[in-house]
């Protein structure tokens, strides 16, 4: 067998300068379009040059598939939620469910408060229930939807969606990477919270005042004509009353009780379809497909319904598009970006690709801000390459523990520190299984919404400078336990 070599710096950068490259191109090329099939591309053609890099190193053919076998493996969790939701979606504007958060919305929003007030309840829910995921599929839906009828911007309200939604989930004991990144770094789980507190309340802070001026500055619609119009089509189309909103507790319930995402979400697809049969009944006749009886074509509806979504003509094309989507079908480009995505991540660390890359940062990473600021970039850099934020926990976690100890930093440094790069950068890349789920679900490209996404943006920046200011850095003699 042929011996392994340790790759150089230059092995480690071919890949990542094809990926880039390529993925550049896919955006120049196609633009909002370049995740519906050109970034999966560029994904391929980086990933089999980060596998020819193996080959010469002395890994096999057969030792590089099963990392990339291993690596898609990783995202089957994920990937059966995304099909879920794609079905919830779809039975939940069948269902009214959507459509009736939609109109209590336009009822008690007021547009100056809008863009903070999305924010606000994305926090909240997403801390109720420990999922970003959720709450956006949900709650981010209906905002957005609230937005449309407010003349409001969509673009700013997904920043905002995002925003709460990651600072709630980034802070709640029920969510899977709140539980990873103190296991990963050695901390204690509910120390690891109170320590995060520093870095992100802060930040939410700063993002809540940002769009409260930017909801005073809006350029909202004062067309009451047009909101009543929204309204007319809401009611005329659908059952709208407070029973419609049950699919939605029954999800929340479940999540509380914490319940695993996949059932979860499964029960609310399934809970949205009964209520669109029991309270939809007019709806459904309107679309029926009578040829086989009633019963049969009721049953058709419902049953596409999870997999094709829901579709809608108002006589309204805005409206059409905005009660019209979901179903499992609607997550099968993600999916394939997903798998495309973690096939590269998983080659590059098989490899010893993005280890490299953390051996040159450490000979430059001599003091304990630059060590911080070097940790946080690792899990940006790693959200980017192997494109999910577990892999940007877990990595740099494994990459880093030794270094924090070694240099007598508690646990809890590491810890919040790779949530504070890691887990809440995710969302702001394409290509990342997050990126991706969120642009499947609210419809607009990461690249759009990034700069309103304010939470996100200023959490890493501002956990850089407690680093080199040397804010709530806790310390232990070094070499010794904690």
């Amino acid at each position: 067998m042929k011996q392994q070599k340790l790759p150089s710096l230059l092995d480690a950068l071919i890949p990542i300068v094809i990926l880039v490259s390529l993925l550049g191109g896919a955006v120049y090329l196609y633009g909002d379009n370049s995740s519906s099939g050109p970034n999966q591309i560029a994904l391929l053609f980086a990933t089999f040059t980060a596998a020819l890099v193996g080959l010469k190193n002395g890994y096999t053919w057969k030792t590089l598939e099963e990392a990339m076998i291993k690596g898609i493996t990783i995202s089957l969790g994920a990937i059966l939620i995304l099909l879920m939701v794609g079905a919830l979606i779809g039975t939940w504007l069948l269902s009214g469910t959507v459509p009736t958060l939609i109109y209590y919305g336009l009822q008690v929003i007021n547009p100056s408060w809008f863009y903070a007030a999305s924010c606000l309840i994305c926090g909240i829910v997403a801390m109720s229930i420990g999922s970003s995921w959720t709450t956006a599929a949900t709650i981010g839906v209906a905002l957005l939807g609230v937005a449309t009828g407010l003349g409001l911007d969509q673009v700013v309200t997904a920043g905002a969606v995002i925003s709460g939604a990651y600072f709630g989930d980034k802070l709640s004991p029920l969510s899977e990477t709140t539980n990873l990144a103190p296991a990963v770094a050695g901390a204690d789980l509910f120390e690891h919270i109170h320590h995060m507190l520093w870095t992100t309340v802060p930040s939410f802070v700063i993002a809540l005042i940002i769009f409260i001026f930017m909801g005073f500055n809006a350029d909202a619609s004062s067309d009451v004509g047009r909101i009543d119009e929204i309204v007319g089509i809401l009611k005329g189309n659908f059952n709208i009353n407070l029973m419609m909103l049950v699919p939605l507790l029954v999800l929340l319930v479940l999540a509380f009780k914490k319940m695993p995402a996949f059932p979860a979400i499964s029960i609310g697809a399934v809970v949205g379809a009964v209520w669109a049969i029991l309270f939809q009944g007019d709806l459904i006749q309107s679309q029926l497909d009578g040829s086989q009886g009633e019963l049969v074509g009721y049953i058709k509806l419902v049953w596409a319904t999870f997999y094709q979504g829901f579709s809608i003509t108002t006589g309204d094309t805005k409206m059409d598009d905005l009660l019209s989507g979901g179903g499992m079908a609607s997550m099968l480009t993600t999916t394939w970006l997903i798998m495309t995505a973690l096939m590269f991540g998983a080659i590059m660390e098989k490899t010893g690709l993005l280890e490299i890359f953390v051996r040159s940062i450490l000979k430059i990473a001599k003091s304990t801000g630059s060590l911080i600021a070097s940790t946080i970039a690792t899990c940006v850099g790693t959200n980017i390459v192997a494109a999910d934020q577990y892999i940007a926990i877990v990595v740099p976690g494994r990459m880093f523990k030794d270094e924090y100890k070694k240099r007598g930093l508690r646990s809890v440094n590491l810890s919040r520190t790779l949530e504070d790069g890691g887990t809440i950068t995710s969302p702001l890349i394409p290509w990342n299984t997050c990126g991706a789920y969120m642009q499947s679900v609210l419809l607009i490209n990461p690249f759009d919404y990034a700069i309103y996404a304010f939470f996100n943006l200023i959490n890493p920046l501002l956990a850089v400078v407690y680093a080199y200011l040397g804010v709530k850095i806790l310390r232990i003699k070094p070499q010794s336990s904690e």
